[in-house]
């Protein structure tokens, strides 16, 4: 499992943001269809809102089909 650590300045980023923010979704478009597609998790629950608020101390676990990928928000 990859795992990464992001630091945000504000008091939170919105999960659609963060996959791009992290380089892991190339477009809107991309993290959108990751978020419907479920493979998306934040702090342990499949999250289906693209607009989830993500706060330091989060964990959004990403299930790709040839491994895991893990994001801590700091």
């Amino acid at each position: 499992m990859q795992c990464e650590k992001i630091k945000i300045s504000t008091e939170y980023i919105k999960l659609d943001q963060l996959l791009k923010f992290s380089g892991i979704a190339e477009n809107g478009a991309d993290a959108k269809d990751m978020i419907l597609s479920e493979i998306v998790s934040v702090n342990g629950e499949i999250c289906i809102m693209r607009g989830k608020k993500i706060r330091p101390g989060d964990v959004v676990l990403l299930d790709f089909e040839d491994g895991q990928y893990q994001i801590e928000v700091e």
